[in-house]
């Protein structure tokens, strides 16, 4: 009877250990915020090589496109966490009373840029002042265009509509046209056969921090083990897909949204080193994600002196520096 005993009592510790060991992943939604492609490879790669499920965490990525709003369904509760796109939209949440707040950012700048044709006098960024035709979507124009109207003095009267399609770019060799550095130019020298300038809007004051991750108030007060798990995932996803073998990411990225290329990722994940959009800057010592008090106060008061918001916002709002900066990956770099 004794030896039954301590039988059954070793089979609950190994049962009980067992059971701790193999807790059940914590479901997460997180939503991006356009069709999915190289420039939310970290997360896909987290994906792809079990990052995620090392931090206990088993996440399903719901791409954004035209027809999605992945922010508010992220505001309601419907998603956990959101890819947001520049600060602009974490202070108008803050704005509009809205109770989201960005936890870390995974790209340093911004991929906005603008493009010229070579050759035409248009090969500065101070030459595209020159330029009558300059090709804008309706939310550049409301964002970025204000900001390069009070730095820079370009005019109202130079905008013209940008439907993304480049037909209108290439045909007219003195226009200028908003992108990604990621991605039109690929899509410009593959349709017309030259390199267009390319101006990125960071390396020009447009501070900016992007590819935000977002999520409601109330998880960050209630749950930062969550919310810190899947930031520190995330930001070694976004490691690994940069610096090794970022194929298994590819192809969810390609099964989520079947016209991207092969060509095209490789182009996004060179042109995002080369311009340091995710590792460059505080991201460089203190790990990719990292945010910083000065950065935020820069870039809010270039806003409110382009008239986006009111200098008595409490932008502080907007975000947490609770979860970044703490080194994160830093190890996983190559040298």
């Amino acid at each position: 009877m004794k030896l039954n005993a301590w039988l059954a009592g070793f089979l609950a510790i190994c049962l009980g250990g067992s059971a701790v060991a193999q807790q059940p992943l914590r479901e997460v939604t997180f939503g991006t915020n356009w069709l999915a492609q190289g420039e939310h490879g970290g997360y896909y790669q987290a994906l792809a090589d079990g990052t995620y499920e090392k931090y206990g965490l088993k996440v399903s990525i719901v791409p954004g496109g035209p027809r999605a709003n992945n922010r508010m369904l992220m505001s309601v509760g419907k998603l956990d966490f959101y890819m947001g796109g520049s600060l602009i939209q974490g202070f108008s949440a803050v704005e509009k009373n809205i109770p989201t707040v960005v936890v870390a950012a995974h790209f340093q700048k911004e991929p906005q840029v603008l493009l010229s044709h070579p050759g035409q006098g248009l090969d500065t960024f101070e030459d595209l002042k020159k330029s009558n035709d300059i090709l804008l979507s309706k939310d550049g124009f409301a964002t970025f265009y204000q900001w390069m109207k009070v730095e820079f003095g370009f005019k109202d009267e130079q905008m013209k509509p940008y439907g993304f399609n480049p037909a209108p770019f290439i045909a007219n060799k003195q226009a200028v046209q908003q992108g990604y550095a990621t991605s039109e130019p690929l899509v410009i020298e593959q349709a017309a056969g030259f390199k267009p300038n390319v101006f990125l809007l960071a390396d020009h004051g447009f501070s900016t921090y992007s590819t935000t991750v977002e999520t409601r108030r109330e998880i960050v007060e209630k749950d930062p083990d969550l919310v810190q798990r899947f930031v520190d995932a995330s930001t070694i996803g976004w490691y690994n897909y940069l610096n090794s073998d970022n194929s298994k990411a590819n192809a969810l990225i390609k099964r989520d949204n079947p016209e991207m290329t092969d060509e095209l990722l490789a182009y996004s994940r060179a042109k995002m080193k080369e311009y340091g959009i995710v590792d460059s800057g505080d991201a460089l010592s203190l790990g990719i994600g990292a945010m910083s008090d000065a950065r935020m106060k820069d870039f809010f008061e270039k806003m409110v002196k382009a008239g986006l918001f009111k200098a008595d916002l409490d932008y502080t709002k907007a975000y947490t520096l609770q979860f970044v900066n703490k080194g994160v990956g830093l190890d996983l770099k190559k040298q």
